[in-house]
């Protein structure tokens, strides 16, 4: 937090000094408005001294009206300074604002392959509004406490000197106490920023990868580590709530104790020749001015300061995004990591099936379709239509068809993530939703074209899938299997933490395959899931996959994946075409179409996945 004060210190003092004609304006309508403490005070003295307890009625109520006078004046000057405080306050959001959109957009440039970072949405709508809201309140009240303290103090000072032997001690105690606090409860502070926007960060994640979640089962395991970032949110907020009652301590210290030392000394004060005007004038500015300044100042300061001063670090640093991945991080448990991984037997085989998993032949399960009929709405005309298929134990089928014909919606059947309007589907003879029964989540995997990964290390990421953990070997073989092996190496290996924003889409799909791969799920659905790959990339990914032991359904976008199929089901819109790819050229004049529109050689790797389309 030094270094943080220290950095934005110079860019605070230049920001100040370019309005430096504002903040005498600030100062000029303060001083008039800080006249009616030093009368509030010093008013009451006289209008008893002399005036009520002399019998002079009429000079009495002469120093209260001034002193009412002086109230107007200052709520009259209380406008120019709100004014004034507008002038200094918006140009402050504005100048985060363009820094904030400055930073992503170059970083967006810079980067276009990598995911944007979704934490900036906090800082440009909430961040900066704190940093507003924050810094108004600050200047306000640091304002008033310094102008309403100087009047005060000084008109103790002309009423009795000895008043300031009993104030100051308890005042300026409790403010070194409170000022003590400012540090740690500014670092309180950072640490529930990050947990909230990590937080942020995470549901983000978690929404772009939800269908991966319910497909594959993760709910209660992906819910386990949103709770863990929730905790930590809790814990931050409870630290500094810590912290906030020794704030309380030192504002009863420096505002409530002068009252009360006041009032045990006033008979000696009186002894002392002090007049009961003067101990009731003393009164009136501690109890009127100093202590309602000093409370608000103190609240300010241990909220608003600590939280400005947090977020203009946060939204002025270059790197206030996730950090990049390291090569050489050191392996740690994280709250994104499977809740078993650490624990499970470094032997198990990658393959083998958590003991909740139905039994399932030797060669994947089957799944069939039967009359299948799916709309999106009950007046939706229907994307699918009495659909009968089955795919056979271990076969490769590949789905093609126009743009939004249905496609991932076939895929989201069969994963369990839709449930059909009319017709059954079923998992070798288990509907694929049965209300009971074994879960047939833990037999299948969806891997769709924007795949999840979470920050971790990316161990923790492939054992994603496997309730039962895996060996070093299973690993290092799925990657290798699936072309990942080059990135581990790039990283540094499997114990490397990774953070989504810093890789690629395609870097984020072999991630995503090797999780797949390395499951012991024996079905396996990709949609799309290899569209940001180069062909050669995706060719051995898909033949990974077909070696695999398992069933494996594919969404194609790509020519060269259809005909590396056992069979290809064509999707029109009106009826399903099921065979191979030559029998399909020879039978159907759309897949002819399609095959002809399918040039890998002419076109880029994003405009396979634009021309082709998810369904």
């Amino acid at each position: 937090m030094k270094t943080s004060t220290a950095r934005l210190a110079p860019r605070a003092m230049r920001f100040l000094r370019r309005r430096t004609r504002v903040l005498l304006l600030l100062a000029g309508w303060s001083l008039l408005e800080s006249a009616h403490t030093f009368l509030g005070g010093y008013g009451v003295a006289k209008a008893l001294d002399d005036g009520f307890l002399t019998g002079h009625t009429g000079i009495g109520l002469a120093w209260l009206a001034v002193t009412a006078l002086a109230v107007v004046i200052g709520g009259l000057a209380g406008r120019g300074v709100f004014r004034g405080l507008a002038d200094l306050v918006e140009p402050l959001r504005d100048s985060l604002v363009r820094h904030v959109v400055a930073r992503s957009l170059t970083q967006a440039v810079a980067k276009p392959a990598h995911a944007a970072d979704s934490a900036v949405v906090s800082r440009l709508t909430n961040q900066t509004e704190i940093a507003r809201d924050s810094f108004a309140g600050l200047v306000l009240v640091a304002r008033s406490f310094l102008f309403t303290a100087a009047g005060a103090l000084l008109g103790l000072l002309s009423l009795a000197p000895q008043l300031l032997l009993i104030v100051a001690p308890p005042l300026v105690a409790g403010l070194l106490l409170f000022l003590a606090t400012l540090r740690p409860m500014a670092a309180r502070q950072r640490a529930f920023l990050e947990a909230d926007e990590a937080l942020s960060t995470r549901f983000g994640a978690v929404a772009e990868g939800l269908r991966d979640v319910v497909a594959c089962g993760a709910q209660k395991q992906t819910a386990a580590r949103a709770y863990g970032l929730i905790e930590d949110e809790a814990r931050a907020a409870r630290h500094l709530a810590g912290w906030a009652a020794v704030r309380c301590l030192a504002l009863g210290l420096a505002g409530q104790l002068p009252i009360l030392l006041l009032l045990v000394t006033a008979p000696w004060l009186l002894r002392q020749g002090i007049t009961a005007g003067v101990v009731l004038g003393a009164l009136t500015y501690l109890t009127q001015s100093l202590l309602p300044a000093l409370h608000t100042l103190m609240n300010a300061l241990g909220s608003a300061g600590t939280r400005l001063l947090v977020v203009l670090d946060r939204l002025t640093t270059d790197s206030g995004h996730e950090p990049a991945t390291t090569a050489h991080s050191a392996p740690t448990t994280s709250h994104f990591a499977p809740t078993n991984t650490h624990s499970a037997p470094t032997n198990t085989p990658a393959t083998s099936a958590p003991a909740s998993m139905a039994p399932t032949p030797p060669n994947g399960p089957r799944v069939e379709l039967r009359a299948v009929t799916f709309a999106y709405g009950p007046g939706a005309q229907p994307v699918l239509h009495d659909l009968d298929l089955t795919v056979q134990p271990g076969e490769h089928l590949v789905v093609v068809g126009p743009s939004g014909i249905g496609k991932s919606t076939l895929t989201a059947l069969i994963a369990g993530l839709l449930t059909p309007g009319h017709g059954e589907i079923r998992i070798d003879g288990r509907p694929v939703r049965a209300p009971s029964g074994p879960d047939l989540s833990l037999q299948r995997v969806l891997i769709p074209q924007q795949a999840y990964v979470f920050s971790g290390t990316l161990r923790e990421n492939l054992l994603y899938l496997c309730p039962d953990g895996a060996s070093t070997s299973a690993l290092e073989s799925s990657s290798e299997a699936v072309g990942l092996g080059p990135l581990v190496h790039r990283l540094g290996g499997f114990d490397t933490r990774i953070a989504p924003g810093s890789l690629s889409q395609g870097e984020r799909q072999l991630i995503a395959l090797g999780r797949a791969h390395l499951s012991p799920a024996p079905l396996i659905l990709l949609d799309e899931a290899t569209c940001h790959l180069d062909p050669a990339a995706e060719l051995r990914a898909e033949r990974a996959f077909a070696d695999r032991p398992g069933t494996l359904i594919i969404v194609a976008h790509r020519i060269t994946s259809a005909r590396r199929a056992d069979r290809i089901l064509l999707l029109d819109g009106t009826r399903a075409t099921c065979g191979t790819h030559d029998e399909l050229l020879a039978r159907s004049p759309l897949y002819r179409d399609l095959a002809g529109s399918w040039q890998p050689e002419a076109l880029g790797r994003g405009e396979y996945c634009d021309r082709i389309g998810r369904g």
